[in-house]
């Protein structure tokens, strides 16, 4: 079965994406380390080979910050729609799924998810219904479907320590098979930040120091 490969994002504007990190980055510069985690997950998901790339955004594709960043030409587009984050996501969900292909729904948050753990993801859809990989905070930083499954994505409270355990329980009690990966590190608060890999420490100081706060 071909695998997708979803990666849900916002464009990377200043206000929009990384809020959480304006104590830290400044607007300007949660919005420039927002461009390069989406670059860098954009690489990754397309080094891994597995099948296609698709980047699912918000707001619209016709936004013309997407025309700004150097993404690949080989990338699939979509847009999110309307809805909470789990409407959202079971969109995607469905929509893949009904077309015969299995999915890998991650965001752009995670720079520790390496292609060749996105390809570990893949594999394990051969062997399990579902597979998974938490991050520290309580949610994940992917989750894999063979077939649609509107549990784990209703009535679920995101951006909350609970996500990873209820979406685990969920899939668990449809007596679905479950891969569950080492937990990873998502970007999100400024206590965050050393987190991302060693290489990206001048451009992160580069933002400390340009900081707008």
């Amino acid at each position: 079965m071909t695998v997708r490969i979803v990666i849900f994002a916002k464009a990377p504007l200043a206000g929009m994406a990384k809020t959480r990190l304006i104590p830290a980055l400044g607007l300007e510069g949660s919005a420039q380390l927002a461009t390069k985690l989406l670059s860098h997950t954009v690489a990754q998901a397309i080094a891994a080979n597995i099948g296609p790339t698709e980047l699912c955004v918000s707001p619209t594709t016709l936004h013309p910050v997407w025309k700004e960043l150097a993404l690949p030409a080989a990338l699939a587009w979509s847009e999110q729609g309307e809805g909470d984050l789990g409407e959202r996501l079971a969109r995607a969900s469905q929509r893949v799924t009904a077309n015969g292909e299995s999915i890998l729904l991650i965001g752009s948050d995670c720079p520790s998810l390496s292609a060749e753990q996105l390809r570990a993801a893949a594999t394990a859809l051969n062997q399990y219904d579902a597979c998974m990989v938490p991050v520290s905070d309580g949610g994940y930083g992917l989750l894999g479907l063979n077939r649609h499954l509107a549990s784990v994505f209703a009535d679920m409270p995101w951006s909350t320590a609970t996500v990873a355990r209820l979406t685990r329980q969920r899939i668990l009690a449809e007596n679905w098979t479950l891969k569950s990966f080492t937990p990873l590190h998502d970007i999100d608060e400024p206590q965050d930040l050393r987190h991302l890999p060693k290489s990206w420490l001048p451009h992160l100081i580069t933002l400390y120091c340009n900081a707008d706060i």
